[in-house]
């Protein structure tokens, strides 16, 4: 299995077409074809068919797809990477939760790579149930995001920053100005960031410990869009107490009132101890916890274009 014969079976199964492959890639149908019959021949799996409709994939074929896309992005990732490393240059990759990498990532980076003028910062947002894993397998150098229930001795746990969500609603929402009973709450429309969708994190707890029904959850593809929603009077949103607290003054949003609206969390930094990990992954699990990086992911400034990379393949904070 060699680059050139899966960037010729991704082009067929993006375009549709052998000949559009071809066409794409600058080499001749014949090409592709032989690229094609050689990984059929390797994998034992005729991959896809023609039909009157188009390309037919096998489950074999689906699955070559998506793993020859990653396979190739990492190839490009790879060759970019040792390029910076020839030009001096470190490569810090992060993964977070997709709570902390949209509303307090942002911040960090920003006051964390001005550290460091030859630094770049890859952030991933994973779920928080594969960072042990991402750790262990080298895909990742840092976690940022809550604690795993169960932690591997070869993985360094420590707090980052406590942090309060909070249960708001628009002003003209039926709940507003009321203390919200269990029940009250699990009959609302809960407007949800991607967190929702994970099941490690101050989200979901405060979902299951709620018994919010699944059709009452409505899951939106950032943690702001869900806010927007909620300002709308659309339903009610659990949201950071730093970042709605504009919003809480302006009578844009109003908290709900009771024990049963409010939630206690704390985000952690994960890293290997093995002396060979990057030392930049150690700096900003030290770093992250201190009050100007604290006081930094409460504002969230942006990162400069300069420091920051995007994964292959990765959801960016909104």
């Amino acid at each position: 299995m060699t680059p050139a014969q899966l960037r010729a079976y991704v082009a067929v199964v993006r375009l549709g077409s052998v000949k559009q492959a071809a066409t794409q890639l600058e080499v001749s149908e014949s090409a592709v074809s032989l690229h094609i019959g050689q990984l059929r021949k390797e994998f034992g799996d005729k991959l896809f068919s023609r039909t009157a409709v188009g390309l037919a994939f096998t489950p074999g074929g689906l699955r070559l797809a998506s793993r020859a896309t990653e396979l190739l992005g990492l190839q490009d990732r790879t060759v970019v990477e040792v390029n910076a490393a020839a030009r001096g240059r470190r490569l810090l990759r992060v993964a977070a939760s997709s709570l902390f990498a949209e509303l307090a990532a942002p911040g960090l980076i920003e006051l964390f790579t001005r550290r460091a003028a030859d630094l770049d910062v890859e952030l991933s947002v994973c779920n928080p149930d594969s960072f042990e894993t991402l750790l262990r397998n080298r895909a990742a150098d840092i976690a940022i995001g809550p604690q795993p229930p169960v932690l591997d001795k070869a993985i360094a746990c420590r707090p980052v920053m406590n942090y309060r969500l909070l249960i708001v609603v628009g002003p003209d929402h039926p709940l507003a100005g009321m203390r919200a009973s269990a029940a009250q709450l699990r009959e609302q429309t809960w407007l949800l960031g991607p967190s929702a969708a994970t099941g490690l994190g101050a989200v979901p707890a405060m979902l299951r410990r709620l018994a919010v029904p699944d059709d009452r959850q409505q899951i939106f593809q950032s943690h702001a869009a869900a806010l927007g929603e909620a300002k709308r009077g659309k339903g009610i949103t659990p949201a950071l107490s730093f970042t709605v607290a504009p919003d809480v003054r302006s009578g844009q949003l109003l908290m709900l009132d009771g024990p049963h609206a409010t939630s206690e969390a704390v985000w952690h930094s994960l890293v290997l101890t093995d002396p060979s990990a990057p030392s930049a992954a150690a700096e900003l699990s030290r770093f992250a916890s201190t009050s100007r990086a604290i006081q930094a992911m409460m504002r969230g400034a942006g990162v400069s274009a300069g420091h920051f990379r995007p994964a292959v393949h990765v959801t960016l904070w909104s």
